[in-house]
């Protein structure tokens, strides 16, 4: 007899880290899997376990999303794949270098793969999710989003448009149908540190979260309806106030004369 399916999620970024542990979850949930990464063999062993492990039908797409032709293969087949009801947007590099330390040439390969990328793969899937009333996507950003200061300038500024481009989504498609979700992590023990040039073993350890748990947390605000998520701040009501004051704000800008300050 078929298992039942909730139809099939596509994650990029998925064959180690974050998208891996997506894979794993979703999986477990129902959902048949579409897994793109830039690695093969990571990606098929990845596939091979977790099909042994849940039933489901499991793909592997091999792409690199810089690269324009991968990345049109990809929207591809979210435009024409109407079993898929869930993409995560996960690929993405990060940085910790200081802005004037980082080649530019670096700096824009990130714009490509955080923001191009990722709004493109968001605009090929979306039409098909309004179209038939239903569909996710979820949104992976970073709490530089919020406190740019923290990192690399550009990659604060990547990951402030995921956001930005999230809850904007979410005012334009909530009544569509389309769920959209932005995840805000801290400090992940993924392979991000490294491959940034700053392993994760050199953190406070008190603030590393397990990539399982920052994941699950994820998933638990998802199914709570939670528009933005950020799994290590633990007292939620916080972001709810910066939110509310954030939206009273939004309303106060617009004036035909500028403010007494500036005259």
């Amino acid at each position: 007899m078929a298992l039942s399916s909730k139809g099939t999620a596509l994650i990029t970024g998925a064959s180690s880290g974050i998208g891996a542990v997506y894979a794993d979850r979703l999986a477990r949930q129902g959902y048949d899997l579409i897994l793109v990464a830039r690695s093969q063999a990571k990606l098929t062993a990845l596939a091979n376990r977790l099909s042994d492990a849940t039933g489901r039908n499991v793909e592997v797409v091999t792409a690199d999303l810089k690269e324009k032709a991968d990345l049109l293969r990809v929207e591809q087949i979210l435009r024409n794949d109407a079993s898929i009801t869930l993409l995560v947007n996960n690929a993405g590099v990060g940085a910790v270098m200081p802005l004037l330390a980082s080649p530019v040439d670096d700096m824009q390969d990130m714009i490509t793969l955080n923001i191009t990328a990722l709004t493109r793969l968001a605009y090929a899937v979306v039409p098909g999710f309004v179209a038939r009333g239903a569909g996710t996507v979820i949104n992976i950003a970073s709490i530089v989003a919020i406190a740019p200061e923290i990192l690399n300038g550009v990659y604060g500024g990547t990951k402030a448009f995921v956001l930005a481009l999230s809850q904007s989504m979410h005012h334009e498609l909530a009544d569509k149908g389309v769920r959209v979700q932005a995840v805000l992590p801290g400090a992940t023990a993924t392979d991000f540190w490294s491959e940034a040039g700053h392993p994760v073993e050199n953190l406070p350890q008190e603030i590393v979260m397990a990539v399982d748990e920052m994941v699950d947390a994820a998933l638990v605000g998802l199914a709570s309806g939670e528009v933005v998520t950020i799994p290590g701040l633990h007292d939620g009501a916080q972001w709810d106030r910066y939110e509310a004051q954030r939206q009273v704000l939004s309303g106060l800008f617009g004036s035909s004369t500028a403010a007494p300050r500036y005259h």
